[in-house]
């Protein structure tokens, strides 16, 4: 199995950008951690951030006929990007959406998620763990599918 791990903006600033609402660990022991997990579950991971949306719909579009699923943060372009949506419902892979707050518990503007409609499930507030949370879960998708 191969997922597709989506970074969105200002991810790659992580452990410098607001560490009282995202923490201390950096992308790159972001990165680690989901390698490693990857490992332990048997699935290869290929993880891509770009701060720009256009970056970000190529990549989903490459994933078709290569990933098996996609785990996607895609940041503040959860609430503005109809482009990401479209892009994962055009690819139709099991995709999990995951944020590293309470997205729910934030901001009004936050409440919204149009990458959601595309994803089996939305994780939030888990931090790191979240990332590895949604692999579980697109492995226990792709496993149940091919019974």
């Amino acid at each position: 199995m191969h997922i597709l791990v989506i970074n969105g903006p200002n991810l790659n600033m992580l452990g410098i950008r607001e560490p009282d609402v995202y923490g201390r660990t950096t992308y790159t022991q972001l990165c680690s951690r989901i390698e490693d997990h990857a490992v332990l579950r048997g699935v290869s991971v290929e993880i891509y951030q770009s701060n720009h949306e256009g970056d970000l719909v190529d990549r989903i579009q490459a994933a078709y006929g290569r990933a098996d699923g996609i785990v996607i943060n895609p940041a503040a372009y959860t609430h503005t990007s109809v482009a990401l949506l479209d892009a994962l419902k055009a690819v139709a892979l099991p995709a999990v959406e995951v944020h590293l707050s309470r997205v729910e518990e934030r901001e009004s503007f936050r409440q919204i998620s149009y990458v959601r409609a595309a994803c089996l499930a939305t994780i939030t507030g888990h931090g790191i763990d979240g990332y590895l949370e949604a692999i579980d879960l697109l492995l226990a998708e792709v496993n149940g599918h091919d019974r």
